[in-house]
């Protein structure tokens, strides 16, 4: 069980946003950039999560993309769910008919049960609270750098040196 490409963008992309404030107008070239997604794709995404409500897309050389509510109000299970559509761990959860066992099945309980844990979860995970916890998150003040090359001055800041 692992998330999709489509949703682990979508989760960068709404945390760039979502770092920047309700209502910022983001490039999508510096989205993509920044958040190491493919331009194309996140066009994708982009349409998804805002048929979805949760940004706006603004067309034109100035245009980009901004988040429509406040990040405490946007979850991860929004945003992952906007993409993939509602998550499901088998299908005999999402559909109780294709087995015809489910009525009585301990394991489709369980299966069940996980489900609801999981997004019970997501839904709790707001995107201020995951900005509290920016370790996944680049510099936003610098140009992004190839991934493994620190950037200039770093080195000096993490040993110490003045």
């Amino acid at each position: 069980m692992r998330l999709t490409r489509a949703g682990e963008y979508a989760v960068r992309c709404v945390l760039h946003l979502a770092s920047q404030g309700v209502g910022v107008l983001c490039a999508r070239k510096d989205i993509a950039r920044r958040m190491d997604i493919p331009d194309p794709f996140l066009g994708k995404i982009a349409q998804q999560l805002a048929r979805a409500g949760v940004i706006e897309i603004v067309q034109g050389a100035r245009g980009g993309y901004r988040l429509v509510a406040a990040p405490e109000q946007v979850t991860l299970l929004g945003v992952v769910e906007a993409v993939i559509g509602e998550i499901f761990l088998n299908d005999c959860v999402m559909r109780p008919e294709s087995c015809s066992r489910s009525h009585a099945c301990a394991v489709h309980c369980t299966w069940a049960k996980a489900k609801d844990q999981l997004r019970q979860t997501l839904q709790e995970a707001t995107f201020a609270r995951m900005l509290q916890e920016t370790g996944c998150m680049p510099p936003l003040t610098s140009e992004a750098t190839p991934a493994g090359r620190p950037r200039r001055g770093v080195d000096r800041l993490k040993k110490g040196a003045k």
